[in-house]
């Protein structure tokens, strides 16, 4: 199963009903971590040394900063960018599919959006 960071972009609702339905879902928050209120850089840096796949809502920045990693030679995390127009339990969904479907290591140094088309 795949290991999972939300960014505090990411809907607390979100978070929650993740580990309310899979327990054992290896999920953290940045802010629990130590990386709160950090710009996206700090917490893309953090998510690819833990080697966790980023969740976030923020489309508008993490694409650019991920990019920016990528040109930098640095190692840029696999990232999630759920829409904030998909209702909670089909983001729910979405990600525990794609964890509990995905090897370790596939998504690295990609990004997908949420909903999956």
């Amino acid at each position: 199963m795949l290991v999972l960071a939300a960014d505090e972009n990411c809907n607390g609702n979100i978070v929650r009903g993740l580990l309310r339905r899979q327990p054992m879902l290896d999920l953290v928050r940045l802010q629990d971590v130590g990386v709160s209120e950090a710009e996206d850089p700090v917490g893309l840096a953090w998510a690819a040394q833990a080697g966790r796949i980023l969740l976030t809502h923020d489309v508008s920045t993490i694409t650019r900063y991920a990019y920016e990693r990528v040109q930098a030679g640095q190692p840029r995390p696999g990232v999630f960018e759920v829409s904030r127009a998909l209702a909670i339990g089909r983001a729910m969904e979405e990600i525990l599919r794609l964890a509990a479907c995905s090897l370790e290591g596939e998504w690295e140094g990609q990004g997908r959006y949420l909903p999956l088309r």
